[in-house]
């Protein structure tokens, strides 16, 4: 690519992607709201809320591919859910309908099917069951994709991040895990592959414990390599066992189906 757009830049996962991924492009994008670190050879930055039309087509203009992990990415109050995940959403998909249609990948979330119990075992098919107002933005998120490619043509990648982090730290992680070198190595296939569609990808690793199936990305050629088992011993030396009868562990969304309703 010539230039790939990197949204939510200043995150956790935006500053680990942006080093991972500066090989697929002659220029990496970073955009954030937030504060972002000076720009370095064949990077740019740009200073951007999604909720603002204007500055999102800005963004977009001249990209030929968007890894959007930007927006809000736990649960919060529903107004500030509705600027960065719905309306900055669409923002995001008009500019990129106005700009070429470049290739998305749109971090979708587990918490798109969070009151599933621990356990089902979960194709990309299932209906939607949303532990909060944040998985609810994410179900939005993914019903526009499916509108944009069904109407416009437009591919997006639609993946369920489960617990994307340097090592898994947890019993639930065990199954959740997904590793950084799968995500970057996942989003590469994703715009390597000559025809994406709008496929509903499960963000984890080759965890031994997985609730997520995965089978149906034959075509992808991608396949991940890491596995949160290797870390069992360690997490049961250091983590008290859970107790079955608490939703965290009952459900597949973990802590998130005990948040309330937030409130400014």
């Amino acid at each position: 690519m010539r230039r790939l757009l990197i949204t939510g830049a200043a995150g956790q996962l935006g500053r680990v992607m942006r080093k991972r991924l500066a090989p697929l492009a002659d220029t990496i994008r970073l955009a954030d709201l937030a504060r972002l670190d000076p720009p370095e050879r064949d990077e740019e930055c740009m200073s951007c809320d999604l909720s603002d039309a204007a500055a999102v087509h800005e963004m977009v203009a001249g990209c030929d591919g968007i890894v959007h992990l930007g927006g809000v990415s736990v649960e919060r109050p529903f107004d500030q859910i509705l600027g960065g995940n719905i309306v900055g959403l669409y923002n995001l998909y008009e500019a990129a309908r106005a700009h070429g249609q470049p290739r998305i990948v749109f971090a979708s979330s587990n918490h798109t099917i969070g009151y599933y119990p621990q356990t089902e075992r979960l194709g990309p098919d299932g209906p939607y069951r949303p532990d909060g107002l944040y998985g609810v933005s994410k179900c939005f998120g993914e019903a526009l994709a499916r509108l944009y490619f069904d109407k416009f043509g437009q591919e997006t990648a639609l993946v369920r991040i489960g617990s994307c982090t340097p090592e898994p730290t947890n019993y639930r992680m065990l199954s959740t895990w997904f590793s950084h070198d799968d995500f970057a190595s996942m989003i590469e296939a994703i715009f390597r592959v000559s025809t994406l569609g709008c496929p509903v990808i499960w963000g984890s690793s080759a965890n031994d414990a997985g609730w997520w199936d995965n089978s149906h990305l034959g075509w992808l050629g991608w396949k991940p390599k890491d596995n949160a088992e290797a870390h069992r011993t360690h997490i049961e030396a250091l983590t008290p066992t859970p107790d079955p009868s608490d939703p965290t562990t009952r459900f597949q969304g973990g802590d998130f189906v005990n948040n309330p309703i937030f409130k400014e």
